[in-house]
């Protein structure tokens, strides 16, 4: 069964032009407007698998439709597709209930497998912004510059630190990110060098007692 989508974007020429390129990938465009209130209305008549929402809209913008959306007790996937990277945006987007943030400037197959996993049941950000969502999962909410012993890295540099601490070697990490194993050697010793420390381990136990003790102090009601 074709996955279905539904686009409420009001750039015209974007929204038609994703339009095609789905639909060239054999996914299943039920609609595509470029309202947010036509779209409330077309979400609730047709059920798509998934909803592609832009952020910037006139009227009525991106998270209001969101925030709808759930208040209509839709369970469908929201997936917030923008060209804003900032991080407030992304928190505001997963504390309102999206499923996925991506950036209008990735690629067509990288979108099309993203909306796969999504409707799968995962939840999706655009790959430099995986460690906000790591912060998010953990109930760090904060947007500030300063991240601890982290503020220095680069958002790719804290991306692969993190899955350092996952565990995953080299290989693993430059598929999943989809760059080469060179290139994940040099962040990797960036990233030790930024750090002050001299091994994988170092770095990775450094990560997890930071990222638990920030939880243990965490307030709570």
């Amino acid at each position: 069964m074709n996955l279905k989508i539904l686009i409420i974007d009001d750039h015209r020429l974007f929204r038609e032009g994703l339009q095609s390129l789905l639909q060239r990938r054999n996914i299943d465009v039920v609609a595509a407007v470029g309202d947010g209130n036509e779209g409330l209305k077309l979400a609730k008549e047709l059920s798509p698998d998934v909803i592609l929402l832009d952020m910037r809209m006139p009227i009525i913008d991106g998270i209001s439709v969101l925030i709808q959306l759930r208040k209509f007790e839709l369970t469908m996937p929201i997936v917030i597709l923008t060209t804003s990277s900032n991080e407030q945006d992304l928190l505001d987007a997963l504390k309102n209930g999206a499923s996925g943030y991506l950036l209008k400037d990735m690629e067509p197959d990288a979108l099309v497998t993203a909306l796969r996993d999504i409707n799968g049941g995962k939840t999706v950000v655009a790959a430099h912004l995986t460690s906000v969502l790591v912060r998010f999962i953990q109930g760090d909410t904060t947007t500030t510059e300063k991240q601890g012993p982290f503020s220095e890295l680069t958002p790719r540099e804290g991306e692969i630190l993190k899955l350092i601490a996952d565990g995953q070697g080299n290989k693993l990490i430059a598929r999943n990110l989809g760059i080469s194993d060179g290139t994940v050697k040099l962040h990797v010793k960036a990233v030790l060098r930024k750090l002050e420390l001299h091994s994988r381990v170092e770095a990775a136990v450094m990560y997890i007692e930071h990222y638990y003790k920030s939880k243990e102090q965490a307030p709570t009601d």
